[in-house]
């Protein structure tokens, strides 16, 4: 998740851990504990525009890789006078710190590399958005109100809040996994695979993504409430799939580079790739979108095969002016485009791409 959100679970679970012993220090060592682990953006490479993306979330974000952060996390504290006769205080309070980050971002839908150096799999369970409110309020007033009081329990109500919001998450990805599949049973469709994600900073309105056995990728909009089952679909449009076996044929003057850079980019989308139209071949990642229910992805990337000397960029494509409020229509059930799920037959969509 964002930073804040990292930085404030780390700090309410090194106050519950360590509180008693370090007193509101605890707070800053759980804290920054919580948030080094994403450190892992500043590994990039003006040469290898794929490398930010190939690891951050990767070793730092690594079950097996806790106890060592930890470590990291603990040593500038024990240099602080009287601290190093708490070493194994300061050690405990950065390893429950260190020990949120990972399993939090695995529940959003970036992905998250838990097992390395076992194995490079991106788990995502797509529970929360990567900014969630629900997640961050109540941990940051749990820590201040805990600073406050100096009492670890406004720390672990905080929390427990979090917790409970992404067990509603959970329970609402289920609901919109089903309200997908029976939007596609009632279009006719036969459905490769699937996936439903949150839409920024709530988990009423999902962005349905799936592809069709002959290839097509579908794009739509659902809105799942907290309460009723009267899920309602905004249906949006539809594109042509992107397979990595035809980025990597391509006739290239840097074959090395161009192949190199599909293995990567297919690895980090999961393969939910299509192409836009542009100066060279641009490849989306359509796991993400301004629009819940469109094809223009937060970001893409960009092969010139015929260039050897920047034969791959990371590009940006314009969102459409998609905003905020919006979003808000949707999520408080008040926008006209959206129609009961039973209402949909057959439906052809637009196509785009």
């Amino acid at each position: 998740m964002d930073t804040v959100t990292q930085f404030a679970i780390g700090a309410a679970a090194g106050q519950v851990v360590g509180g008693r012993a370090l007193g509101r220090g605890a707070a800053l060592v759980g804290g920054l504990a919580g948030w080094l682990p994403d450190a892992d953006v500043l590994i990039r490479s003006a040469a290898d525009p794929l490398l930010a993306i190939e690891q951050h979330r990767g070793f730092t974000h690594a079950l097996a890789f806790i106890p060592v952060g930890a470590a990291i996390a603990a040593a500038p504290f024990l240099a602080r006078r009287g601290w190093m006769a708490k070493a194994g205080a300061v050690y405990a309070t950065a390893l429950a710190g260190w020990a949120t980050h990972a399993p939090l971002d695995a529940f959003t839908s970036y992905g998250t590399q838990l097992l390395w150096p076992f194995s490079d799999v991106r788990v995502a369970w797509n529970f929360v958005s990567i900014v969630d409110p629900v997640v961050t309020v109540p941990l940051v007033l749990g820590v201040l109100l805990a600073l406050r009081l100096a009492r670890a329990w406004p720390a672990a109500a905080g929390l427990a809040v979090a917790v409970a919001w992404l067990a509603v998450g959970g329970v609402q990805h289920l609901r919109a996994a089903e309200a997908q599949d029976a939007l596609a049973r009632a279009r006719g469709h036969d459905v490769a695979r699937a996936r439903v994600d949150p839409s920024l900073g709530n988990v009423v309105v999902w962005r349905s993504l799936y592809q069709t056995a002959d290839g097509r990728l579908r794009a739509d909009a659902l809105r799942v409430p907290l309460f009723g089952r009267a899920v309602t679909v905004r249906e949006g449009v539809s594109g042509s799939v992107v397979l990595e076996r035809e980025i990597a044929a391509l006739p290239a003057a840097a074959p090395e580079a161009i192949a190199r850079a599909a293995r990567v980019w297919f690895w980090f989308t999961d393969g939910w790739v299509g192409r836009l139209p542009g100066a060279g071949v641009v490849l989306a990642d359509h796991r993400y979108a301004g629009d819940p229910a469109g094809l223009v992805p937060l970001w893409a990337m960009t092969l010139r095969p015929e260039d050897p000397s920047a034969p791959v960029s990371r590009t940006r494509p314009r969102l459409g002016g998609r905003g905020l409020g919006e979003l808000w229509l949707e999520v408080t059930g008040r926008d006209p485009r959206h129609r009961p799920l039973g209402a949909v037959e057959q439906a052809r969509l637009p196509v785009s791409g």
